[in-house]
């Protein structure tokens, strides 16, 4: 299968790290320009010269702005009034006990991971149908589904991003444009490194080898029992992007390792 992007224009949000990274640079091996975003002016100026680099054939550029906001919305929409295939990638994710969570935390979790994807896809959704063409995905998690007792407040927040993209899928019909979900499972981004960080200097560990033993303790129904990479993760939402999955919408497309056990 050749993934052939080109002429296409992708928004991918959080993405000066991690599973946005990944996927920037699979949209951009496939051919598309890309826009990165970020909260850091520093970290998105890095990225974008680093892509441009990397890629000096394709478009690369970048809009810093904080989308746990509606003005940082509007932000990159007033940069890029139109594009052909938007990830809503950006989220904030961490343990807490649901007895200590303020609400201002638990509206800080769904602004950024649930209304910063509903404000963009509302804007544009509508310049992907007159193109009839157009991608949108959400970035879930196996969370979603297997709620977290430690991160309840984040588990709602992915359901709650599988929801929108099924009904948003439902609401586009006939029009050529498709909505989907990608649930990962534990995956080797920047912030599992720095959560198993501590835990493999303790002990002697790689990193990997503290994966593994994260999952067998708080994922054992993983298949592969391991945590996944960013490029495996990536490389599911670049297939939803793609002309190839032009009958898949308003799917919840699992990379989590078999941890949700159902079939």
């Amino acid at each position: 299968m050749q993934i052939d992007l080109s002429g296409k224009h992708a928004i991918v949000t959080g993405s000066t790290k991690g599973i946005g990274l990944g996927t920037a640079e699979g949209l951009l091996f496939a051919g598309a320009s890309v826009t990165v975003n970020g909260r850091s002016q520093s970290d998105v100026d890095e990225i974008v010269a680093k892509l441009q680099t990397k890629y000096p054939d394709r478009e690369v550029d970048g809009v810093t702005a904080d989308l746990g906001t509606a003005e940082g919305c509007d932000a990159v929409i007033t940069a890029h009034p139109s594009c052909d295939i938007l990830v809503n990638n950006a989220g904030v994710f961490g343990p807490d006990d649901f007895f200590e969570i303020p609400d201002d935390e638990w509206m800080r979790f769904y602004e950024v991971n649930v209304l910063s994807g509903v404000r963009l896809s509302r804007v544009y959704a509508k310049s992907m149908m007159d193109a009839g063409w157009g991608r949108i995905v959400f970035l879930s998690s196996e969370s979603a589904f297997n709620i977290p007792s430690d991160m309840i407040h984040y588990g709602m927040t992915k359901t709650a991003c599988t929801a929108i993209a099924r009904g948003l899928a439902k609401r586009l019909s006939g029009t050529g444009v498709t909505v989907n979900s990608v649930l990962p499972g534990p995956t080797m981004s920047d912030g599992v490194k720095d959560m198993l960080r501590d835990d493999a200097k303790k002990n002697g560990k790689s990193l990997e080898e503290a994966g593994k033993d994260f999952v067998k303790e708080n994922r054992p129904s993983s298949i592969i029992e391991r945590v996944a990479s960013v490029d495996e993760v990536a490389n599911m939402i670049v297939y939803a992007c793609s002309n190839q999955a032009s009958a898949t919408t308003g799917a919840a497309l699992r990379v989590d390792g078999g941890v949700v056990d159902s079939i």
